[in-house]
């Protein structure tokens, strides 16, 4: 069955607050429970040192956010939802550098950080590139590497990041355009709706603004915060306004429909500022209290987070950075040399119009894709050499047209369709990679013989 592969970036900056928690972590974990899709979260700490030049801040900022995440629901099993730290993935440097080689130059001095960058120093009279360091520059090529090492479908941002996306969808083109078809070109899952919290003044919740509630602060703490909150000077027994109102909003983003219209009638009934803000608090506790035990207890071993952060990494590597990354070391010619011959032979022969002849003479059986409907009713592909050995086997299908559908698709592009079907078959055998590359390749000559003779 075709899954959705989708890709969250986690900024390592801070502590989140209920704001960070409404907007993005709550509607995100949830989200990483649908069917169909495979999910990657990344805490994204080679980013982290665009701006944090302080180790000890990096390292404790991971931590703080990895602990935040999975104390509020996130469940890596490694199997669909893949959790673990960006500098775990060596693969994301690597195709950074192979990106950075075909991205242009022009489209990066069009990204927004960079332009603001700019703009900041001409304004102040400075050079237009005065401390402004290459990895600020070259940020949107890393960000488009963190999203293709995975082959991601969709990439949940908010507007101000779909340039990020549409760049990375543009080196990926450029990319494909020299070497074949191995990357999939990402979509911007645009968050239309993202909730915003009003902080204790009322303006958005925010760091900037000083007016955040921590989101695992203790209980006491998150007490005194919210009675902090600030309110009109309307007494008990008069009607109070649930539009603009900041703890009306607040306690609408947790409390249920009941909860929420029961709320409203308090208020119109003239509900008194400090018993509202007692009802705010104890329906915010009875959602963060079971999320701050697990986060202290997390907090309290860094060693299991570190645990579960490289198990994370090495198996979402394993799955599918490192099957990539191998296909697209072949595409630019980062090749084993002993076995180019071969496949150049394979390549001269075919565009010869004769069949490859092997050392002793005798023209080999020919590879092929077979389709088939198996006894439990579903729908299979599979490459197989000469000898009819089982090189690469697919997942099952529900109809007949979908595998033909990628059958086709594997006899257009040859080897390069191994990024489009990754998810589709089962783990191929890293000693046959090599076979199965020049066996798609070989394919995909006789079928072009065969339309070219076919339209002649």
């Amino acid at each position: 069955m075709t899954v959705t592969r989708v890709l969250t970036g986690i900024t390592t900056s801070g502590i989140p607050h209920l704001g960070n928690y409404v907007g993005a972590i709550r509607p995100t974990v949830a989200a990483s429970r649908m069917p169909g899709t495979r999910n990657f979260y990344f805490l994204a700490d080679m980013h982290a040192l665009i701006k944090v030049q302080d180790p000890a801040k990096v390292q404790r900022s991971t931590l703080e956010i990895a602990a935040s995440w999975l104390a509020c629901g996130l469940e890596p099993d490694n199997d669909r939802v893949w959790f673990y730290r960006q500098s775990d993935v060596p693969e994301i440097a690597e195709l950074t550098w192979l990106l950075t080689c075909v991205a242009g130059k022009g489209i990066l001095n069009r990204a927004h950080a960079y332009k603001a960058a700019v703009d900041k120093n001409r304004a102040e009279g400075e050079d237009d590139d005065f401390g402004i360091t290459a990895g600020l520059f070259m940020y949107p090529v890393l960000m488009a590497a963190d999203i293709l090492i995975f082959n991601a479908h969709k990439v949940p941002v908010g507007r101000d990041q779909i340039q990020h996306i549409e760049m990375a969808r543009d080196f990926a083109q450029r990319f494909n355009h020299l070497y074949g078809d191995h990357l999939v070109l990402p979509e911007a899952a645009v968050e239309e709706h993202v909730a915003t919290l009003p902080g204790l003044d009322g303006r958005k919740m925010s760091k900037s603004y000083d007016n955040t509630i921590p989101l695992f602060c203790s209980r006491e703490q998150l007490k005194k915060l919210i009675f902090s909150i600030v309110t009109d000077s309307r007494a008990p027994g008069e009607a109070k306004d649930t539009e603009g109102s900041a703890l009306f909003q607040l306690y609408q983003a947790f409390a249920s429909a009941e909860e929420t219209a029961a709320m409203r009638a308090a208020f119109a009934d003239g509900i008194g500022w400090g018993d509202a803000k007692q009802m705010l608090f104890e329906r915010i506790d009875s959602e963060l209290s079971p999320m701050r035990e697990r986060y202290n207890a997390l907090m309290a071993q860094p060693e299991k987070i570190e645990a579960m952060l490289r198990e994370g990494a090495a198996a979402a590597r394993e799955r599918h950075g490192l099957p990539l990354m191998r296909r697209l070391r072949e595409a630019v010619g980062f090749r084993d040399l002993s076995k180019m011959p071969r496949i150049l032979e394979v390549k001269a022969s075919l565009l010869a119009g004769r069949a490859f002849v092997t050392e002793d003479g005798v023209p080999p059986k020919q590879p092929s894709i077979k389709q088939y409907r198996d006894s439990d009713g579903r729908f299979y592909f599979k490459l197989v050499d000469g000898s009819d050995r089982i090189l690469l086997q697919s997942l099952s299908f529900e109809n007949p047209k979908e595998a033909g559908n990628w059958v086709s698709k594997m006899k257009n592009d040859g080897h390069s369709s191994l990024a489009l079907i990754n998810n589709l078959i089962e783990p191929i055998d890293q000693t046959l990679e090599n076979q199965i590359f020049v066996a798609l390749d070989e394919i995909r000559e006789i079928e072009i013989r065969r339309i070219e003779k076919k339209n002649s």
